[in-house]
């Protein structure tokens, strides 16, 4: 009997020094147009030495953004991006990085923990996002949501050594015709 007492104690003595995984570090970014708000949360992975685009997330295969959980976008208000337009409400955001240069950002009906796994069925719409270089490595990966005029703004994704991003407007009368 004693034997296990301290054998007990020196695995549990052990196991205190385990180092557990950490999950992703949760992180949100929104912007405000016209009163409206439009938000996206998100858990931020880290490069940790890999290579990511063409690596950890392979090209021409749909890449969940966000380690742990699902980009998740909400809107106040009905947006307009080039090709579609996303009514109001809740969605999860997919990027297609097609190779280096040519990506598209996709909007997604479905949400919460059904949204891990990606069902093309549920897309709102997909548009191509402008690639570019990032000025330094990112560590990180980031999603923003930021304005870029009055009334208009993008989502940008920056991860490694890529900075891509979308467009969008507050739809106006439901039509994409500023495009």
């Amino acid at each position: 009997m004693r034997k296990f007492g301290l054998i007990g104690a020196i695995v549990a003595v052990g196991l205190s020094g385990i180092v557990y995984a950490q999950p992703a570090a949760p992180d949100s970014t929104s912007v405000t147009i016209n009163g409206k708000n439009m938000a996206v949360k998100y858990s931020a992975a880290s490069a940790k030495g890999r290579k990511i685009f063409g690596g950890v997330v392979p090209f021409n295969r749909v890449w969940r953004i966000g380690e742990d959980s699902p980009a998740t976008f909400h809107t106040d208000v009905g947006l307009v991006f080039k090709g579609f337009v996303v009514p109001k409400g809740d969605y999860t955001l997919y990027v297609l990085p097609v190779d280096a240069t040519n990506w598209q950002l996709i909007v997604n009906k479905q949400t919460g923990p059904k949204a891990l796994t990606y069902d093309a069925k549920l897309d709102v719409g997909r548009t191509a996002m402008t690639v570019t270089a990032a000025p330094a490595p990112i560590e990180t990966c980031r999603l923003a949501v930021v304005k870029t005029a009055a009334t208009a703004a993008k989502i940008e994704v920056a991860w490694e050594n890529t900075v891509a991003s979308a467009r969008f407007n507050p739809d106006r009368a439901g039509s994409n015709s500023e495009w």
